[in-house]
């Protein structure tokens, strides 16, 4: 089986395939870096990178006409690196991924889309920029502390937290001392964030889920090697009884681990865990980022390693998932006791347990988690009382020595001469002379443990525990905050000696309406005002803030409404690395700015007018929780808006959209919101601005800003009443890896062979009109090599003689096998492959390679690896060879493999050729194999653009019909595929012209998900889509949920109506199933060779009857003399029997070999026909990149598009004399 993510690499010289022709000079265009860069950004050069292992993985993005290296730094600016790639890719990290290397400046040689004076990299080659901020060294995410695993990086909000209960520790937070407080307060998960808190619980609260933006990436102030979470962020870890057992040995042909298992969703080492465990295993092993495997027992000689488990999971890169030929592997311990936590109030508990509640439990000593100090020295409580963030009941926000507690906050408030204290939210200390702005007690809240005593309450979220000195003081309150609780120094802004043009702008109110600069940077002890504008500056903001000492804060404007106060003495908290600059206050925020005039934009409105489309408003949703709404999710950390976000949805036929949280995206459709527990909300609850529109509103913490499409359904499935249906044709002898209708019309069958089952021959014929009788409907043929995986073509000499090239290892990976098709239905034929290794042969072994007949006869062999598992094959060669072998190395092959296997090939009628492979396209010449155009990357789903259509992500892809006379541009479609590394398969069609100018993809939903697609051309014009599965990609074990609805796809229909839902089947047919259409107009459906204990290997052979056979109506008949066709030549047919009338159409089906969701040979037309009574004159296509010379079945189609049976003709001779060739006497000449 192939390994996804293959980092070898093959060079091959790079030979003409056509005769010498003189040499043409190209001129080099100069592409320059620009001399002055945004901020602090410097270029590091020339660096090396892969499709399967990104230099910069953190985020990324693509823009083909508009990309820049501005652009791309703009977009990875909260990120140390940045990248632009393949003129039109930029990528994003905090690090290069180890192993990558400079590389010679001369390979980023492409210019960028939007600035062609500017160098974008090239075939995977960075320009590498660096932004000045050293991102930081040496932190990991621990993989484990004793029994508690890491769970990777999740969500959090200040407002609603994942996990409920802060949790003060002993000494400084680390992910150590977290774990140990949460366990000993008996709670199971556990969670570190923002450096320096702890967080515990039972399950994860208020829509918590796994973060995808990277967002971990502080270092604990206990242990400067541990990441603790981020702003927002939490690293997560759960008590498990999965104990890890270090790195292994592991090898492909012989697993330490025997089963491989599939992951839904995106693959981390808890998702591996669990599907291990969930089918009885006790051993389970995570390897090369994305592959899990399960046993019972460690296997062929597995054993501790040492080295090389070092890839990041590919679900969360945070985390180590194995590497090559490595597992990171865990045992399954017996399951942990039922978790029994001590009475510390939850968010839950919170809104209904009271202070009285509180102090019942602790005089009863029923209770070991935080209480209330009833006093602290003269200090006495007063209770629990509210607070809001705009109005503060105790105005004046205070710093203590060392943590926050009940004792440190009074302390610091009596030394500075007030008479009331209140702690709040776990951290926070404030002071005051009198409760102010309508402060009062409150009956509930007070639930949090204090920061630097977890025994002790610290109020909670907007709830203070008030103290009052019931002492006399010996000083007065002092009318300037210190800040970090020093002695009382006057504080004031800086007005001089900062950076130019940088100037104070003002003292604003924040969080009245939400904060009023959206990006905040974390806490900083040390924060001046002079680091924090140097901070933001370097990130390309205009707008600098700084809060309550140690917070900064950036943006372009000020957000949200804030008002500049006209006396700025409430900034009156002193910065913590500076104690005479004022640092803002409690909900205060000093802002100074790059410009004399600042923007202050209104508070936050929900986008209810121009919308784009027919969008419109529906309201504020509430989320069920973790499991979303909607089951598409993209995180615009920059630029998520309404227009952005709904466009997005619309544009991959997704009725139902939404914002959430600020910078979140979701798709899907109306009936997701019952079905998923979706709720109405007060409009309240949906107050965050939009990441890239803040006057316009996008959701909020577990509430979405819905918005439901009301103009011309997106797309519409038919439901016919005539759906067609399954039929079990016959039993069979093997799993078939390719089939092919042959003009004798028999089903030929190759397999593996060597590989396969023991007593296979590799090759067999199925006579299907003897189906009924299963002793002489099949003939027993014979390879001489493994043909597994390998690439089959029908050729156009005389017989129709059936060709296959490539397989499995050694030399089968060259081999060229020929069978010319003999006997008739019904009558037995005798005719086998011949092979000859020593005589005929490709000149590069090759593994998963495509063909196809070009124009001038020959065939084209395009791509594979080299063996099983092997180094790419990026080149493509000519059969019958070249005098003196030549072939040539194409950069696009090298750079995206190993996701561009069975490269999907079509000769075009402008005289190109096209080939598709992974997600991108391009037309190369017919003669020189140049590129003449590179198309658009192809789409791929809705919240992932790398998404792919080729080998393993494997869709198909067809051409839509020819019509006479020809002069319409050709239309390709791609169907299915799947996405790299979460292997979720994709849900829709794509189509271009891609002759025309700004050719552009077309995108069709699909009514479900599919990859390992089957597609067959039909002879009205149709095509049949089946097979494959919901999810996973290409492999042995690899997929889970069968696909089993066929679907009918019409191109004569309008965009988003071309779907109609058929009929059903019960085989599951997943990899290595295939689907051939028969001279009958059934469509022959075989295969499924999944190889684990899921799915059987399948040998049922069906048919698929499709609706124009089950309408009752007798099929047509006509007879024909010539069946050797010249291009435009006239050819007369006799229509003898067209029971149901009507205007007869005939039409052109290409002979196709279908394998591995490629059919090669595919091709549509619609001759011109004229009738006179019975006689029917047809007019042969043009020429020969309209029609490649080949066989065609013709079919006669009556009024009612009933298809007669089939003749085979052939359609421009055999112009490359392959009936002439291999001149060998072990091998059979049919002549031309």
């Amino acid at each position: 089986m192939l390994r996804l993510f293959s980092n070898a690499l093959v060079l091959a010289s790079t030979i003409a395939l056509t005769e010498a022709t003189p040499s043409i000079p190209l001129s080099r265009r100069d592409l320059t870096i620009p001399a002055t860069l945004p901020g602090s950004w410097q270029s590091q050069g020339c660096w090396t990178d892969t499709v399967a292992s990104r230099t910069l993985s953190s985020s990324a993005t693509t823009d083909t006409t508009g990309m820049t290296i501005e652009k791309c730094i703009s977009f990875c600016g909260a990120y140390s690196y940045a990248g632009v790639e393949y003129s039109q890719e930029c990528y994003c990290g905090n690090s290069p991924l180890a192993g990558s290397a400079a590389a010679a400046a001369g390979d980023c040689n492409m210019p960028c889309k939007g600035n062609a004076n500017e160098p974008c990299g090239g075939p995977n080659r960075l320009n590498l920029f660096y932004s000045g901020v050293a991102p930081s060294s040496g932190p990991v995410t621990p993989l484990s502390v004793g029994q508690w695993l890491s769970q990777g990086c999740y969500t959090d909000n200040v407002n609603a937290r994942t996990l409920p209960t802060q949790m003060g520790v002993n000494g400084n937070v680390s992910v150590e001392t977290c774990v140990q407080a949460c366990g000993a307060n008996n709670f199971t998960i556990a969670g570190v964030e923002y450096a320096q808190e702890c967080y515990c619980g039972n399950s994860f609260q208020n829509g918590g889920v796994p973060a995808t933006d990277g967002g971990c990436t502080m270092t604990c102030v206990g242990n400067s090697t541990e990441y603790c979470g981020g702003p927002n962020r939490l690293n997560v870890y759960e008590l498990s009884p999965w104990i890890p057992q270090g790195c292994y040995t592991d090898n492909v042909q012989a697993r330490s681990l025997a089963n491989r298992v599939n992951v839904n969703g995106n693959f981390t080492i808890p998702a591996c865990l669990a599907a291990c465990q969930s089918q009885k295993f006790t051993l389970a092993g995570v390897e090369y980022a994305d592959e899990c495997y399960c046993d019972n027992q460690i296997e062929n000689g597995g054993a501790p390693a040492t080295d090389n488990c070092n890839m990041p999971c590919a679900g969360d890169a945070t985390t180590i998932c194995g590497g090559p030929n490595r597992l990171n592997l865990y045992k399954l311990n017996g399951t942990i006791p039922t978790p029994t936590p001590t009475p510390t109030p939850t968010q839950s508990q919170s809104q209904s347990q009271t202070q009285s509640q509180s102090a019942t439990a602790t005089q009863s000593g029923t209770s070991t988690g935080p209480t209330t100090v009833p006093s602290a020295g003269l200090w006495q409580s007063l209770g629990c009382y509210n607070d809001t963030q705009a109005a503060r009941t105790l105005t004046v926000g205070q710093g203590v020595n060392g943590q926050v507690t009940v004792e440190s906050c009074t302390t610091a408030c009596a030394n500075n001469g007030y008479p009331l204290a209140g702690v709040e939210y776990a951290a926070e200390c404030y002071c005051g002379t009198q409760i102010s702005n309508y402060g009062a007690p409150a009956t509930d809240g007070c639930t949090m443990a204090c920061q630097g005593n977890a025994n002790e309450l610290c109020g909670g979220p907007n709830r203070l525990n008030v103290y009052n000195y019931t002492g006399t003081l010996s000083t007065t309150p002092v009318t300037t905050n210190p800040g970090n609780g020093g002695a009382g120094t006057t504080v004031s802004p800086v007005t001089s000696g900062l950076q130019t043009p940088w100037g104070y702008s003002g003292c604003y109110v924040d969080n009245a309406n939400g904060r009023i600069l959206s990006v905040e940077l974390p806490d900083n002890p040390s924060v001046t005002v002079e680091s924090c504008i140097q901070s933001c500056s370097a990130q390309n903001f205009t707008v600098a803030g700084l809060e309550y000492s140690v917070q900064c804060f950036c943006d372009n404007n000020v957000i949200n409404g804030g008002t500049l106060l006209p006396n700025p003495s409430t900034c009156n908290m002193a910065c913590g690395g500076n104690s005479t600059e004022a640092c803002g206050g409690p909900n205060r925020m000093s802002i100074y700015s790059a410009s004399t005039n600042i923007t202050v934009l209104p508070v936050a409105q929900t986008q209810k007018t121009n919308l784009p489309g027919q969008w419109q408003y529906v309201g504020c949703l509430a989320e069920p929780g973790a499991q979303r709404v909607f089951p598409y999710q993209l995180i615009l950390q920059r630029n998520n808006s309404a227009t952005t976000c709904l466009s997005q949805c619309q544009a991959y036929g997704y009725p139902a959209a939404g914002m959430e949280y600020g910078d979140e995206c979701y798709c899907g459709d109306v009936s997701d919101i019952a079905a998923n527990g979706g709720s109405n909300a007060t409009e309240a609850d949906c107050s965050f601005s939009c990441s890239g529109d803040p006057i316009h509103i996008c959701g909020g913490a577990q509430r979405m800003s819905l918005y439901e499409w009301q103009g011309t359904p997106l797309y519409t499935w038919n439901q016919p009443a005539n759906t067609g249906h399954y039929e079990f044709l016959i039993g069979g002898l093997v799993v078939p890896l390719i089939a092919t209708l042959g003009v004798n019309n028999k089903v030929t069958f190759v397999e593996k062979f060597g590989t396969g089952p023991p007593n296979s021959t590799g090759a067999y014929e199925l006579d299907y009109t003897l189906a009924n009788d299963f002793n002489h409907a099949w003939r027993t043929m014979h390879v001489k090599s493994d043909v597994f995986c390998s690439a089959g073509l029908t050729l156009p000499d005389k017989k129709g003689r059936q060709i296959n090239v490539g397989g499995w290892s050694l030399d089968s990976t060259y081999g060229v096998r020929l069978y010319m098709p003999d006997g008739s239905p019904g009558v037995n034929g005798t005719n086998d492959w011949q092979e000859n290794f020593n005589e005929v042969a490709l000149q590069r072994g090759r593994w998963y390679p495509s063909a196809m007949i070009m124009a001038n006869g020959s065939v084209l062999v395009v791509g594979g690896e080299q063996g099983s598992n092997g180094a790419p094959e990026p080149t493509l060669e000519i059969l019958p060879n070249p005098a003196g072998g030549r072939y040539l190395t194409m950069d696009w092959l090298q750079r995206t493999d190993p996701l561009n296997l069975y490269p999907f090939l079509a000769v075009l009628p402008g005289g190109g050729v096209l080939v598709i492979y992974y997600n991108e396209a391009r037309i190369l010449d017919g003669g020189s194999f140049n590129t003449i155009k590179q198309l658009p990357n192809v789409p791929g789903a809705v919240n992932n653009f790398l998404g792919g259509r080729t080998y393993p992500l494997e869709g198909t892809a067809v051409l839509h019909p020819q019509h006479a006379p020809y002069t319409d541009p050709l239309t390709v479609m791609t169907c299915g595929g799947s996405i790299p590394g979460p292997a979720i398969a994709l849900d829709n069609c794509v189509s271009i012209t891609p002759e025309v100018d700004n050719a552009q993809w077309v995108i069709e939903r699909m009514p479900s998900k599919r990859v390992m697609t089957c597609m067959t051309a039909l002879p009205d014009g149709t095509f049949l889509i089946l097979n494959g599965a919901q999810q996973g990609v290409a492999g042995f074990g690899l997929a889970t949920e069968p696909n089993l609805q066929a679907l009918l796809y019409d191109p004569s229909k309008p965009v988003g109506q071309r779907i109609s839902i058929l009929g059903t089947t019960i085989v599951d047919r997943l990899y290595h199933s295939e689907a051939i259409l028969l001279h009958d107009g059934r469509v022959l459906v075989s295969g499924s060779d999944p190889e684990d204990t899921r799915f059987p290997q399948e040998y049922r052979i069906e048919v698929y009857v499709p609706p124009y056979l089950t309408t009752g109506l007798t099929q047509p008949t006509f007879a024909i003399s010539n069946t050797d066709w010249a291009y435009n030549g006239q050819y007369t047919i006799t229509i003898t029997s067209n029971p149901n009338g009507g205007q007869i159409r005939v039409s052109l089906l290409g002979a196709v070999s279908s394998t591995h969701g490629n059919s090669m040979g595919q091709r549509t037309l619609f001759p011109a026909v004229t009738c006179a009574g019975n006689t029917c004159q047809i007019t042969a296509p043009p020429n020969a990149h309209v029609c490649p010379p080949g066989w065609f079945q013709l079919f006669v189609l009556d009024g009612s598009n009933t298809p007669s049976y089939s003749h085979w003709v052939r359609i421009g001779g055999d112009p490359a004399g392959l009936g002439n060739w291999p001149n060998f006497p072990d091998f059979t000449l049919p002549g031309v």
